[in-house]
């Protein structure tokens, strides 16, 4: 007996198909499926969000000195002469950033090996969202109390097509 469904397809197809849905579950908050391919979804997704939960702290706020071209009121670049050569002129800027720990540098790329990128159109304009992010700032935090469970499954009835029992799967 396997420890997975096969889902009728070959393995790169089942993995793809499998990176697919949990990338638009993830996205979206919930997808129209079949039972079975739920239950399999099901197992990825719960895994990136735990892993998602347990990581979501660990980091920490470093301050560093950074150099930013100083600019002038039209956006340009200040230039000044120095031994007959034009240079920029920077400025020193104190910035705040999280500096990820080794297990959350780990726990994202182990996310980003499962979900693909994914770009949303706003008019002509297409901004690529971090779904990382995604499950480390916003729904992570939502699941902080809870102790796995993190999806559901609700029947909606068969299919027309082929009878195949349909479900939303949902984040809960």
């Amino acid at each position: 007996m396997a420890g997975y469904r096969k889902l009728s397809r070959t393995a790169d197809q089942r993995k793809a198909l499998i990176r697919s849905q949990v990338t638009a579950l993830i996205q979206h908050g919930k997808i129209v499926t079949t039972e079975a391919k739920a239950k399999e979804i099901r197992k990825v997704a719960e895994g990136l969000i735990a892993m998602a939960v347990r990581e979501k702290d660990n980091f920490e706020t470093v301050t560093v000195t950074a150099k930013v071209a100083r600019k002038d009121k039209d956006g340009k670049r200040v230039k000044e002469v120095v031994d007959g050569k034009k240079t920029t002129v920077y400025d020193e800027v104190q910035k705040e950033i999280k500096k990820d720990a080794p297990s959350k540098l780990h726990a994202r790329r182990q996310m980003a090996k499962v979900l693909y990128p994914v770009k949303e159109v706003e008019g002509k304009k297409a901004k690529e969202i971090d779904l990382t992010e995604k499950l480390f700032n916003e729904i992570a935090p939502k699941y902080a109390n809870r102790n796995g469970g993190y999806t559901r499954i609700v029947k909606i009835g068969l299919r027309k097509g082929d009878a195949a029992m349909e479900v939303v799967l949902e984040l809960v």
